[in-house]
């Protein structure tokens, strides 16, 4: 048998009714109290609480408020006015059981409705969702579209151009050289005239000795030795010289270079296409921009202002598993799992962001007092309010001067010492 709950009190003016239940020694949530235009009724085993109001009230707009053992309503009339009691009294069993019955109808009649509603705005949202998707993806291909000629473009002007300055450079050489072969065949030209006027006029006695006719097998005449044509020497033969370079991946030189750091980034890079190369059904059908992490991070991002959360969870994941070592995924993704009330999973992804923001320093503050909120927020939804607390308190520790962090944690506290009261 249920106790029934006597202690109350009331009070009332012209437009709502305050009533004061006090509820010892249990602990009443929302889902204990039922509330219509003319019926109240507050169930928390063993105790029951039930009345039929004087008059209808507005069940939309009026509130209960639920701390240290008492529960306080506050019930708007519908007509202004002021009751003479506030149960329904003199009222034969049978409109009492007729009243009861009528609410307990109207009651399943507005949850259908509001069902119905929220189903209507569900699929316009989800509608919404879709085409502002829709819509900032064709923005998206248009917008690299776009960059991709622009650069197409850029590239095309260069290399024109590039090939305008080797021609001019070639004909300049060209115009140089042929300069320099005509200078030389001048200076032949002159040597041999300058040759030709020293022996062009001989002395008489050089004539008598010349015209003397020389005994020996190897003479001559002084004809064939004057008008000997100079002999110029052959052209020097081309040849080719090969030269060797260190192979390198980056184009600075080794003695320029930060040998460790171009390590771990080729090491990161060699991971980042391994994972890619790897057989992942999901990314066959992906473009290149695609398949970067902080693309999809971008995505995630505009997914979840558009308020579609599962396709947000869809991105951090395909992102993460393309590199699971950025915190800001696992921290976007621990804010869309708060949203869609997967409260363990926001606990762990915070919880994977607080492990990769080491060490604690100051370009990662805002990052970690994010984590330490949304996993102590997860926990208060979990009623582990302990829990909870230790994160407000580290987040205050890391910004002390955010008042919005130390007014939650200050009511985390209030709700633990009324839960240790009760019980």
């Amino acid at each position: 048998m249920p106790v029934w709950l006597r202690g109350h009190s009331w009070r009332q003016s012209g437009s709502a009714v305050f009533l004061s239940l006090p509820v010892p020694g249990v602990r009443v949530t929302a889902a204990n109290i039922f509330c219509t235009e003319r019926y109240l009724k507050v169930s928390v085993p063993p105790f029951l609480f039930e009345a039929i109001l004087y008059a209808p009230i507005d069940d939309t707009n009026s509130t209960a408020k639920i701390g240290n053992g008492i529960v306080f309503f506050t019930l708007y009339k519908k007509e202004v006015g002021m009751w003479e009691s506030l149960t329904l009294e003199n009222a034969s069993k049978e409109k009492l059981q007729y009243l009861r019955e009528n609410a307990v109808l109207k009651a399943h009649e507005k949850a259908k409705e509001e069902t119905e509603a929220k189903k209507v705005t569900k699929q316009e949202h989800k509608k919404y969702a879709l085409e502002a998707t829709m819509k900032l993806e064709e923005a998206e291909r248009k917008r690299i579209e776009e960059l991709k000629e622009q650069e197409r473009q850029k590239v095309t002007k260069e290399l024109e151009l590039w090939k305008d300055q080797l021609k001019n450079v070639e004909n300049q050489k060209k115009v140089q050289k042929e300069g320099q072969l005509h200078e030389e065949v001048e200076q032949l030209k002159e040597k041999k005239k300058e040759k030709i006027n020293k022996t062009s006029i001989p002395s008489e006695e050089t004539l008598k000795t010349r015209l003397k006719p020389t005994k020996g097998r190897g003479s001559c005449s002084m004809f064939s030795e004057n008008l000997k044509e100079e002999q110029l020497p052959a052209p020097r033969s081309s040849g080719t010289i090969k030269i060797n370079f260190t192979s390198r991946v980056f184009p600075t030189a080794l003695r320029e270079s930060r040998v460790a750091e171009e390590e771990e980034w080729l090491h990161k890079q060699a991971e980042a296409r391994r994972i890619i190369n790897a057989d992942l059904s999901e990314l066959k059908d992906l473009k290149e921009e695609e398949k970067n992490p902080d693309w999809l991070k971008d995505k995630g991002n505009k997914m979840f202002a558009t308020g579609n959360y599962l396709a947000a969870v869809n991105a951090y994941n395909l992102a993460v598993r393309l590199n699971n070592k950025l915190p800001l995924l696992y921290l976007n993704r621990a804010a869309c799992h708060l949203k869609l009330r997967n409260l363990h999973k926001a606990i762990e992804d915070s919880s994977k962001a607080l492990e990769l923001l080491t060490p604690p320093v100051p370009d990662n503050e805002n990052a970690r007092v994010k984590a330490y909120v949304r996993r102590g927020t997860a926990f208060c939804q979990l009623e582990l309010y302990a829990e909870g607390l230790q994160d407000y308190e580290a987040a205050l520790k890391i910004d002390p001067k955010n008042k919005t962090i130390e007014k939650d944690a200050e009511k985390i506290r209030h709700v633990i010492q009324g839960t240790m009261q009760n019980s």
